[in-house]
């Protein structure tokens, strides 16, 4: 039987994949998917880079919280031509980050770390345990400072890079915006919803977060959330939003 949810809008580009669970989504539930990122991503240049009086070789430790951080930080240090050595440790949010790492470098486990459930504490308790390390972080322009004020509380060494600007991938006057749900993976998507779409009333729309910056930035702007992902049960996105339709489905049944 049907569900609701007939129309939604995953703020994040297509999968290059056809083995994507969004796609496995649509067969199953009958929902039709729409990729459209609501933000971009643009990286900084090397003169802009270097503005900020960082060597990447002062550090023992690279800390990742999403796979963006991680490609544009590889992509500078190949910009300035820096070698990275292989004593360079990297701490990432979660198992997929780390993984996603062996793009560039090669998976060691004295060497990659990473949070047991994808969320940020985990990762604070990782870092609390390699206290003697000196901590860089690739943010975007547009950070949330949860993870420094934690690292703060034990004096641990670190320092925020900007590798890159987060701007708002603006919709066009003619577009439609006629979607059920909307799924959400960063704050600037929050953000740029409400840039957008100043108007916006959320009425029967279902909204669903990822991560807790996330969820915490769609409160903050009074949206309702629906959906809230990692959790124990579902740890990514596309198992939140099967677990929904799958309830919606139940009741209907």
């Amino acid at each position: 039987m049907a569900v609701k949810i007939k129309k939604m809008l995953v703020s994040q580009p297509q999968p290059s994949t056809p083995k994507s669970p969004y796609f496995d989504i649509e067969k199953k539930y009958g929902v039709q998917i729409d990729f459209r990122p609501f933000i971009k991503v643009e990286p900084l240049t090397a003169k802009e880079f270097r503005q900020q009086r960082i060597s990447v070789l002062d550090y023992t430790a690279v800390v990742f919280t999403a796979r963006t951080a991680v490609d544009h930080f590889f992509s500078m240090c190949e910009e300035l031509r820096v070698t990275i050595p292989e004593t360079m440790k990297y701490f990432c949010i979660s198992e997929t980050i780390a993984v996603y790492l062996q793009k560039y470098t090669i998976f060691r486990k004295r060497k990659i770390f990473f949070g047991a459930n994808g969320l940020m504490e985990e990762l604070v308790k990782l870092i609390f345990k390699h206290p003697k390390e000196k901590y860089l972080i690739p943010v975007s322009d547009v950070h949330k400072d949860d993870l420094m004020l934690s690292l703060n509380t034990k004096k641990i060494k670190y320092q925020t890079a900007i590798m890159y600007r987060t701007v708002s991938n603006n919709f066009m006057p003619d577009e439609k915006f006629d979607y059920d749900m909307l799924l959400f993976f960063s704050p600037s998507g929050i953000s740029s919803l409400m840039k957008n779409f100043p108007e916006f009333k959320q009425n029967g729309i279902k909204i669903g977060c990822f991560g807790q910056n996330t969820a915490k930035a769609a409160v903050e702007a009074g949206l309702k959330l629906d959906i809230e992902a990692p959790t124990p049960e579902a740890p990514s996105m596309t198992a939140a939003v099967e677990q929904y339709l799958k309830k919606e489905m139940d009741k209907k049944g």
